[in-house]
């Protein structure tokens, strides 16, 4: 029993990884159940004991996807917790870290899983777009309590609206990825990163601390 429950979670694994890369290449809809079976040389009668619908094949991506992205941000700003008991240091460190992996996380990710589901909403299940706006809510709250701690430790900083500073960096993050994958330039994500950490450092009067090789870099050209 136990080698049948665990071949059935590396079957479902296995559909949804395929599943998720075949999304974020061509789209939710572009994405038929037959491309994912051929994908994965999965049965027809494997995939719906996991799925029963396409719908529900959604909603367990998006799921699987946002339960990714929470440990991640969380991991990070554990990490920048540890750093230093400066919540501006600490929101400062969390984007340095992610400039460090970011040019690695463009070519791994070439993209937001959640976009296809945001414009193809109608696609899937009721509760999907709610999953998606808890997980983009979780890190508008996370950034903003490190944001709004840094401004009470700092009377004299001048007046900015946090809550939309807070969702700048989200934005910088998936803009990033759309800029890499768009252009071919894998450090797309990593100079808009530096930008905005610069900014922060810059507005809590912190070090600016330039990432090596950046001075006078430019990106990479494209040709047609």
């Amino acid at each position: 029993m136990m080698c049948s429950v665990t071949r059935g979670a590396a079957t479902r694994e296995r559909i949804l990884e395929a599943a998720q890369r075949l999304v974020i290449e061509h789209g939710f809809g572009s994405t038929t159940v037959d491309a994912v079976l051929a994908e994965t040389r999965t049965s027809k009668g494997a995939f719906f004991h996991h799925f029963p619908t396409k719908a529900a094949l959604g909603r367990a991506l998006v799921e699987r996807y946002a339960a990714a992205d929470a440990e991640m941000l969380e991991a990070l700003m554990a990490s920048a917790e540890e750093a230093s008991d400066d919540p501006a240091e600490q929101v400062v460190a969390f984007l340095h870290a992610f400039e460090r992996t970011s040019e690695d996380m463009a070519q791994v990710q070439p993209g937001c899983l959640f976009v296809s589901f945001i414009y193809e909403a109608e696609l899937a299940d009721s509760d999907t777009g709610e999953i998606v706006s808890r997980s983009i809510l979780l890190w508008r709250e996370r950034i903003l309590a490190k944001l709004e701690a840094a401004a009470a430790s700092r009377p004299s900083l001048p007046s900015v609206d946090l809550p939309s500073l807070a969702d700048q960096v989200f934005t910088i993050f998936e803009g990033g990825f759309l800029l890499a994958r768009a252009l071919d330039q894998p450090t797309a994500l990593q100079r808009q990163l530096e930008h905005v950490r610069h900014y922060l450092e810059l507005l809590f009067d912190l070090p600016v601390r330039v990432t090596e090789g950046a001075r006078g870099r430019q990106p990479a050209t494209t040709t047609a």
